[in-house]
């Protein structure tokens, strides 16, 4: 079975003091079923999973009054048990299509008998039905497919390994030729595996990346059918949207374009379907700022804006021609850039940072891919794919202008390298920044 960072956060949450129901969100298939079954098997005596799509009539256990004593009867009509107070996980999985066990929440943790985990795909889509949220009563955390940590756990890259990494990006010293450039493979392949779940692991056991493709194509195909099932009168501008993101990546400047859509191009026209993608965890938005100042959110211009897909792996599968060949050579750069910058983007967002970009065309052209908020201050990153990452004339044109900045990434193939204000890290490196 695969490690997993959220075995971590799992832990804390059970050894709090007073705890509240745990709500995991995430996009579909990313690992929360069987991360939290894994969990609940180490550290409870009983655990009572609850399936709202998979068994509809378990919602019937909500039918009547929302009393924890009526709750539990009619889960023990159902034959769901054993009920050991102190010692039990109840863990409501698609609470979505169950928005009354939602509301329930709030009485089921007043109550205190028994440790609640909530989990969803699409909790943002169906916000209307909840008639009460559990406001107080609900710890938040987000699970997202696999980073390249643990892609590095899953191909048994060793811990000292790891921490040889983590030290280097600590002292911004050059990593050893030797493990950099095993990581730099390693990364090549995460490209185009990228980090769901079921992907890593038919990875892990053949090697077949025909067998990798296959995989992800028919987690796409259920995605398209998550669109049509859950959509509603959106459907056909939301499946608009994400068949587009590949081909809008693939442009100079990654900018979504509404112009090259069939329907009416106008965010008003399009900015509910852009919603449903980001809230069902399948894309995420990042927009322009009009100045790289404090807070970035005050700044930002909505209707402009770059459209991410949530794993790498999925845009390599998307993408016009096969480039999975390319990147396994490490040609990253024609019509491979934009699987690089959309996995910056992922990691980064992995980490729980929110991005934004800047595009200025005057008096300075200066084009900064990411614009993140990182230790009190404004982070500029920029990414290059290709062999000549230390020519960024737009990000040098930037440190000038803006001489408050303490210090830029550059995210490139080379090794860890300080040049003035300059940081150079490896693509793989974009996990270990911290969110404090």
């Amino acid at each position: 079975m695969l490690k997993r960072k959220i075995e971590s956060d799992l832990i804390q949450w059970k050894n709090r003091r007073h705890k509240q129901a745990l709500l995991v969100e995430g996009a579909r298939q990313v690992g929360k079923t069987t991360s939290i079954r894994s969990f609940a098997k180490q550290h409870y005596e009983s655990f009572i999973e609850l399936n709202f799509e998979r068994n509809p009539k378990l919602k019937d256990i909500f039918m009547d009054d929302l009393e924890p004593k009526t709750i539990y009867m009619n889960m023990s009509a159902m034959g769901l048990g054993p009920m050991k107070p102190g010692k039990t996980l109840i863990f409501f999985d698609e609470i979505q299509s169950c928005p009354q066990a939602r509301t329930a929440i709030k009485f089921l943790v007043e109550d205190g008998r028994y440790d609640f985990i909530e989990s969803g795909s699409l909790l943002g889509i169906n916000y209307k039905d909840v008639s009460s949220y559990p406001v107080g009563f609900e710890e938040h955390i987000r699970m997202y497919s696999l980073d390249f940590e643990e892609f590095m756990w899953a191909n048994h890259i060793s811990e000292d390994v790891i921490q040889e990494l983590k030290q280097c990006f600590k002292d911004q010293c050059p990593i050893p030729a030797f493990i950099h450039d095993k990581m730099m493979k390693l990364y090549y392949q995460y490209l185009i595996v990228g980090g769901m779940p079921n992907v890593v692991n038919e990875f892990i056991e053949t090697y077949d990346i025909n067998e990798v493709i296959r995989i992800q194509k028919d987690i796409i195909a259920s995605y398209r059918d998550n669109i049509s099932k859950y959509a509603e009168g959106k459907k056909a501008k939301v499946k608009e949207i994400f068949e587009a993101i590949p081909e809008q990546l693939n442009k100079k400047n990654q900018r979504f374009y509404f112009s090259s859509l069939t329907a009416e191009p106008a965010l008003r026209s399009y900015e509910g379907a852009i919603t449903w993608l980001n809230d069902a965890g399948i894309a995420s938005m990042c927009c322009n700022v009009t100045q790289p100042q404090l807070p970035l959110s005050f700044n930002q211009k909505r209707n402009l804006f770059k459209l991410f897909i949530c794993d790498s792996g999925f845009l390599t599968a998307m993408s016009y021609g096969r480039i999975q060949p390319n990147i396994l050579k490490g040609e990253l750069t024609i019509n491979n850039g934009a699987v690089v910058e959309n996995d910056v983007a992922a990691g980064i967002l992995k980490k729980g940072f929110d991005i934004y970009y800047y595009d200025c065309k005057k008096p300075l052209q200066m084009e900064i891919d990411f614009l993140i908020q990182y230790q009190g201050g404004i982070l500029p990153i920029k990414v290059k794919s290709g062999d000549d990452y230390k020519k960024h004339p737009s990000l040098d044109r930037f440190m000038s202008q803006y001489a408050d900045m303490d210090q830029a990434i550059v995210f490139c193939k080379g090794n860890i390298e300080k040049d003035g204000k300059l940081l150079y890290l490896p693509l793989y490196m974009t996990g270990f920044l911290e969110n404090e």
